[in-house]
């Protein structure tokens, strides 16, 4: 059974932005989906503050960032 316009168009809107990653890797062969190790210098009370926090929320600190800067 073919889908209607309509319904096409309403599956390209409510999924665009997976539409938009795979086009990105058509374009690049690399998947733009998947985490990255990154070394960085943060001050100690700072890495105090995060260890507290996962030790509240038991979320590993590289999520805690993530949170914090996804919400910026």
């Amino acid at each position: 059974m073919p889908l209607s316009e309509k319904k096409i168009n309403r599956i390209l809107k409510k999924y665009k932005e997976m539409f938009d990653i795979l086009v990105k890797y058509d374009e690049t062969r690399e998947w733009p989906i998947g985490r990255e190790r990154l070394d960085i210098t943060l001050d100690r009370r700072v890495i105090k503050k995060l260890k507290e926090l996962r030790a509240k929320s038991g979320k590993p600190i590289s999520h805690i960032i993530e949170d914090a800067v996804k919400a910026l």
